[in-house]
């Protein structure tokens, strides 16, 4: 099983969008907001675009998104 560990925003953000079918939908400071839809609804989450998102604030974006860590983590 991979194990979750710390990743910046960018790499974050570019996981969800090009792995996880996410879209940008706004850019507020230093946070970027995505979504997308599916069959049980919208699903969103707020990434920060931090050097280094620490891994129970991960856990907690994911959580939002509705994406396993385990998935995620074969991304990083």
């Amino acid at each position: 099983m991979p194990k979750l560990r710390k990743v910046s925003g960018k790499a974050a953000v570019k996981i969800l969008c090009n792995k996880f079918g996410f879209e940008i939908r706004g850019k507020s400071g230093s946070h970027v907001r995505l979504s997308k839809v599916t069959p049980e609804g919208k699903v969103g989450t707020v990434i920060p675009m931090h050097d280094e998102i620490k891994i129970g604030t991960l856990k907690g974006l994911l959580k939002l998104a509705k994406v396993d860590p385990d998935e995620f983590s074969k991304y990083i």
